[in-house]
């Protein structure tokens, strides 16, 4: 990726930053960052919250029967394991209470602005700091900023004729209404990823009549999910050690399903024949009398082509009277109803979209502008040229500046893992410039390059392109052909890397004969924004 150059204006006058560094999102990203950052020593923290609450994802979605689909011991911070979880998968409110308990026991609150969002961030070369926009009209300036928005926030809606003229309700899983009641109605859900697997068992037995609309099936297997007594959790709170030893435990099995099969199927393509023998077992055992449902129900891409999920009820769920599983494409939508390409219309009252959410498309990761020093916003930039990063972080062109989920930087098990990965990395590179006495930090391009030749080399024994992905659907691939959301790597790798990678891979500078800067930590108190330019 080679950035245009770029001539710094001459600078009239030094301008102190708000804050040292600043995040935007106050999910599970911008809460793991903050607490390494502050273990770190570097306290000069704000974090701009467009919601009004923590949590990101586990916030905004409550659809009947959300749930976590790796264990719950693999799915949390290293440093902060919970002796409470109700179930080995926890259901979804159980994650957003986490997320608050964390974040209220590591001080986070007083660091967050809720009800503000970013809609702009342009580099101020002459003075090596980010000048954020906010959409009131209120700037902020930044050393450092962090863009901690996740994968799964921004509802991706179906490109289907005539859904702007349905008269009943849509619902989109990702904006699920409370006060919803779907007793004696007529409901059609469109989608059948991971959400819908998690959803459809919940509401069949509520719903008059289910319609599920199927354009690509799911990979799906037995899900190991017990309640976990009383007993065991007061084990835990007692004897921590027996946890993180069922958490290594829960890891290994996790990285084998999620992560090795993916990564390594060109050395062990015998990992993913076994895990579509599970999924194809699993469907049989649940339709034992349903032979006729069999090969509707069977993917026809290679598991790992998009996230595998996990299910105990979801194909039983198809053998009920009330519930019809539509395989036959969709023609349009009408005032009542979907019509589908062989001229069948169904009636309909409530229209539920389980399409997903929108990842490495311009406009979401990241949500807002990112104007760096050739003037081009990082989006655009990805959008024309593929996605890359440094590690998944780090972009030429872009100084002092943070993607948590950038390019190839998600592991396939947890998110946790990554956030932690990436927080060290950084917080690595922050401590790194104040020890140098350096305002700038920017991966060098060739190190960047190197990496992303790296990444590419590292795809070609991946699933993705080697088992009939093309016929998945799935979100991990972006416009260019690409699969940009997960890393080829273990996360034990990954981890190593954000410890030791060599910090000369960046370079570090100051603009030219600076001038007394005040201590930044004099401006820590506000922790508040503030109004206006400085």
């Amino acid at each position: 990726m080679n950035m245009p150059a770029f001539t710094r204006p001459a600078s009239t006058q030094t301008i102190v930053p708000d804050h040292e560094v600043i995040i935007i999102g106050a999910g599970i990203s911008g809460i793991g960052v903050a607490i390494q950052l502050r273990a770190d020593g570097i306290d000069d923290i704000l974090i701009l919250e467009r919601s009004e609450d923590v949590g990101g994802t586990w916030r905004d979605n409550r659809y009947p029967g959300i749930a976590v689909d790796i264990t719950s011991f693999t799915y949390s911070f290293s440093f902060e394991q919970n002796a409470n979880w109700s179930r080995v998968f926890a259901p979804g409110n159980e994650l957003h209470h986490y997320t608050r308990r964390v974040a209220s026991k590591y001080g986070i609150y007083p660091l967050i602005r809720f009800g503000v969002e970013v809609t702009r961030a342009r580099f101020d070369d002459a003075n090596h700091l980010w000048v954020i926009e906010l959409d009131d009209g209120r700037q902020l300036r930044a050393r450092h900023i962090i863009s901690a928005g996740g994968g799964l926030i921004s509802p991706k809606m179906p490109d289907i004729s005539g859904l702007e003229r349905f008269e009943g309700e849509v619902i989109h899983t990702a904006r699920w209404p409370d006060s919803l009641d779907l007793t004696g109605k007529r409901v059609a859900v469109i989608g059948t990823g991971a959400t819908a697997v998690q959803l459809i068992p919940e509401i069949a037995g509520k719903a008059k009549q289910l319609d599920v609309y199927q354009r690509t099936p799911i990979w799906v297997l037995k899900k190991p999910d017990r309640v976990l007594p009383s007993w065991l959790k007061t084990l835990f709170r007692f004897a921590p050690g027996l946890q993180r030893s069922l958490r290594g435990a829960t890891d290994a099995a996790s990285e084998t399903l999620m992560v090795l099969s993916a990564i390594y199927y060109r050395q062990a393509p015998w990992l993913v024949r076994m895990c579509e023998k599970a999924g194809i077992n699993n469907l049989r055992e649940q339709l034992p009398d349903h032979p006729e449902l069999w090969d509707k129900l069977t993917p026809k891409y290679g598991f790992g082509c998009k996230r595998p999920t996990f299910s105990n009820e979801y194909f039983r769920t198809f053998a009920r009277e009330d519930v019809e599983l539509v395989t036959t494409p969709i023609q349009h939508i009408t005032a009542r109803g979907i019509t589908t390409s062989d001229g069948r219309s169904r009636r309909i009252d409530t229209l539920i979209l389980a399409t997903g959410y929108k990842t490495f498309e311009k406009g979401n990761i990241p949500s807002f502008e990112v104007i760096g020093t050739n003037g081009v916003d990082l989006g655009q930039f990805w959008h024309d040229h593929r996605y890359q990063a440094y590690e998944g972080l780090t972009v030429p062109g872009y100084p002092n500046f943070y993607i948590m989920l950038g390019p190839y930087a998600l592991i396939g098990t947890s998110y946790f893992k990554m956030v932690e990965g990436n927080a060290i990395h950084l917080s690595r590179c922050i401590r790194e410039a104040n020890k140098r006495g350096a305002t700038r930090v920017e991966i060098r391009q060739s190190e960047h390059d190197a990496y992303f030749r790296d990444i590419q080399k590292r795809q070609q024994n991946t699933v993705f392109l080697n088992h009939n992905c093309a016929l998945s659907n799935s979100y991990y691939f972006d416009h260019h052909g690409d699969a940009p959301m997960l890393r080829p790597s273990t996360s034990m790798e990954m981890l190593w890397r954000a410890k030791h990678l060599p910090m000369d891979h960046y370079r570090f500078s100051r603009y030219p004969d600076p001038p007394d800067i005040p201590d930044l930590a004099r401006i820590k108190a506000h922790a508040r924004l503030v109004p206006g330019t400085s």
